[in-house]
């Protein structure tokens, strides 16, 4: 592992134990030319994804591209950080196991929807409205018709007592 701060190309591993959520290992490295430490982190990688794009392009697949998607859906939201990152995981699971090496884009799109939607119904509304292009208002409501579909007549429709 090459140092970050002075680019030297061999650094010595000084602790390393699993990570909180023990899906990686967490290791303290230390540079030998100038001394400085840095932590890095291990994670198991079944194998290598590449997403093909609607367009038919294909990219490798980025599980931090992944995360900062979710983490725009779920801005401001009071979610806890580690639910997220089991989320995420959950999710590069799910695709690793999937034994195809390429992944369609809508596959991804869908399966974050589904995750967010058990984890915070605003999240999944804020990543459907982008991920399906919502142009209209009328697609927000049909969106939420799909969330609430018992509550179409509301309070106003109540029988008198």
């Amino acid at each position: 592992m090459r140092c970050p701060f002075c680019g030297g190309p061999d650094t010595n591993v000084k602790d390393s134990r699993p990570s909180e959520d023990a899906a990686s290992i967490r290791r303290r490295r230390a540079c030998p030319d100038c001394g400085g430490r840095f932590t890095t982190f291990e994670r198991v990688q079944l194998r290598e994804l590449s997403v093909v794009k609607r367009s038919g392009r294909q990219v490798a697949f980025d599980r931090d591209k992944l995360g900062r998607s979710v983490a725009i859906a779920l801005r401001k939201r009071p979610v806890d950080p580690e639910r997220v990152d089991r989320l995420i995981s959950g999710i590069v699971r799910q695709l690793e196991s999937s034994g195809e090496p390429e992944i369609a884009s809508q596959t991804i799109g869908e399966l974050v929807m589904e995750a967010l939607k058990s984890l915070d119904e605003i999240a999944y509304i804020r990543y459907a409205s982008v991920y399906r292009d919502f142009r209209e208002k009328e697609d927000f409501k049909e969106l939420l018709d799909t969330l609430m579909p018992g509550d179409r007549a509301g309070p106003a429709s109540a029988e008198p007592a």
